[in-house]
């Protein structure tokens, strides 16, 4: 049956997969993923040897009719990310888009992804939220801030361990520093890290440490 499946796959701890997942990725005639070196230690772990095929944003354009066409011949195709789920600040968008617009099923897995336990973590209220993903890094940057400065719902942004400072510096000044903010890295690693305080005594505390590990930036309502 020709389907493409969008599966997520753990942010850091290698349990944090579903059953069905692990069913899937061995059942597919390919995976498609975004770091075919990053997916194998995921991979050999579960002794998952369906083929892989690079699939990321710097070539998803090229290999995208490739793809389609296979699916259209009745393949079953998974697409994975490095971690997490695909199409939320990865690749996967595309291609759902045209297997939809060629009438090729497409279905998503529930499972990991990075934004929600840093949500619930928090402590900020979750019944409502804005994930803003990535801020752009140069331009359209401080008008995106902007646009969120009355925003009354609790914001989620993704980030980079190099660029958290410059983040947090340009949420004082949009948000005040006196804003409550969490800090989620490493979620569900070895080294994870959930700090909770006010803008500016987190641009004190991370300004005295070397960061590492993805972050997610959790940014209270007020």
């Amino acid at each position: 049956m020709n389907k493409l499946y969008l599966v997520p796959t753990p942010i850091g701890n290698l349990e944090d997969i579903t059953l069905r997942a692990i069913r899937i990725l061995k059942e597919a005639d390919l995976i498609l993923a975004e770091d075919t070196r990053t997916s194998k230690p995921l991979l050999n772990y579960y002794d998952i040897k369906t083929p892989l095929l690079a699939h990321h944003q710097f070539n998803e354009h090229q290999t995208l009719d490739n793809i389609i066409n296979r699916l259209q011949s009745g393949s079953t195709i998974a697409l994975i990310t490095d971690a997490g789920t695909p199409s939320i600040s990865d690749p996967g968008f595309l291609l759902t888009r045209a297997c939809i617009s060629n009438g090729i099923s497409v279905e998503c897995l529930p499972g990991a992804t990075a934004f929600v336990p840093a949500l619930v973590d928090s402590g900020f209220p979750c019944d409502r939220f804005v994930f803003e993903g990535f801020l752009p890094h140069k331009k359209g940057r401080q008008s995106r801030l902007e646009s969120l400065k009355d925003e009354k719902r609790t914001i989620v942004f993704y980030e980079s361990p190099h660029r958290l400072l410059k983040t947090l510096t340009d949420l004082n000044a949009t948000f005040g520093g006196d804003r409550q903010c969490c800090i989620c890295r490493e979620l569900s690693k070895h080294f994870e890290e959930v700090k909770r305080d006010s803008i500016n005594n987190l641009i004190q505390y991370y300004s005295q440490r070397n960061i590492k590990g993805e972050i997610v930036i959790v940014l209270s309502a007020d």
